[in-house]
């Protein structure tokens, strides 16, 4: 569950690097809990081409974080706004990384 949280939260940051056919792939997968049988049948290829297509997608969100760090970097800054104390700064803070 952990890595499915995880991979949601690299597409908000990465999605927009992706095909469109990635996009729809991953969110029909991931967001509207489709099967690889479904998917398999809604785009006539094979479930075995619906899971290659959703572990590259997977690969690509994963090593586009290794090179740019922006979930890390987000992880880091929420860190910090929660052991900030002025609320000025504090509220701030929140609105840049919400806007990441």
């Amino acid at each position: 569950m952990e890595d499915v949280i995880y991979y949601n939260e690299l597409y908000d940051l990465y999605g927009m690097l992706l095909t469109d056919k990635q996009k729809k792939y991953f969110e029909d997968y991931y967001f509207n809990n489709l099967s690889l049988g479904e998917m398999a049948e809604l785009y006539d290829v094979s479930r075995n081409a619906i899971f290659k297509q959703i572990h590259n997608v997977v690969d690509k969100l994963v090593d586009y974080e290794s090179k740019l760090n922006l979930y890390k970097n987000r992880q880091i800054l929420l860190e910090i706004s929660e052991k900030l104390t002025d609320k000025e700064l504090k509220d701030k803070l929140e609105d840049i990384i919400n806007n990441f």
